[in-house]
């Protein structure tokens, strides 16, 4: 792979994957293993079995996702019911990757390296990903996220299959509650990589409308939620910008 202004060099690939890999002693990558181990307690109190749950994080890999096929399964859903079900929850995911796969792309980068890495881009690789690639040089930002994607990916497979042989010992409610400090990170996180104040307009109007949608509409209340404070959001946003000076 080569760009406009470096020539690719394998040893400095190495280099910038191995920096990926380093990754794994930071914030985010902690709070994701804290999330898993509420996960793998759910999916065994579900009556999956340890490699069952281990193929579900390898092909779903997104925690969200893994959490509805998990309810959808326990509701004794239909199998398209299930499929809708995650995919309606992956597609949040979407943007991620429109947004992040250019940022990896250098002049010559394969279609097929871009494919493969793309099935890794949830919240937290994106995250990561985001506010460090300004300092790495761009013929090796795939070299650099594939780091951060597999060892988030092997970390966490570790944390389920450990979380099965020593579950009993960990209270319910403690992996009840580990599960949620993902989402509490994403809101944090987020907030602060938010390029326009739209941004933190929709993020305060999702918290303040969730409940009154679930109240109205139980079945439906995450779609009416994205749908009505993006809207208001993209409103507020414009009207701000437009009596701005």
């Amino acid at each position: 792979m080569q760009d406009t202004h470096e020539q690719y060099n394998q040893s400095e690939a190495w280099h910038w994957y191995r920096r990926g890999l380093a990754r794994l002693f930071s914030v985010p990558a902690l709070i994701l293993m804290g999330a898993f181990t509420g996960f793998s307690g759910l999916a065994r109190d579900a009556g999956f079995s340890v490699w069952q749950t281990e193929f579900m994080v390898l092909t779903i890999w997104a925690l969200p996702s893994k959490v509805v096929l998990i309810g959808a399964i326990m509701a004794k859903s239909s199998l398209v019911g299930a499929f809708i079900a995650v995919s309606l929850s992956a597609v949040r995911l979407m943007p991620m990757t429109v947004a992040l796969v250019p940022e990896m792309r250098a002049k010559t980068t394969s279609k097929f390296v871009l494919y493969a890495l793309s099935h890794f881009i949830a919240v937290t690789a994106w995250v990561m990903s985001m506010e460090t690639f300004k300092t790495v040089p761009r013929a090796y930002r795939t070299a650099y996220f594939a780091g951060i994607a597999s060892v988030l990916m092997s970390s966490n497979l570790c944390v389920v299959f450990l979380l099965f042989k020593v579950g009993d010992s960990l209270p319910p409610l403690a992996s009840a509650a580990l599960i949620f400090v993902t989402p509490l990170y994403f809101l944090c996180s987020l907030w602060g990589s938010a390029r326009e104040r739209a941004g933190h307009y929709a993020m305060v109007l999702g918290l303040v409308l969730t409940p009154l949608f679930h109240a109205l509409f139980p079945q439906g209340d995450i779609l009416a939620t994205g749908f009505a404070g993006g809207i208001l959001a993209y409103v507020i946003g414009r009207r701000k910008a437009a009596v701005r000076p």
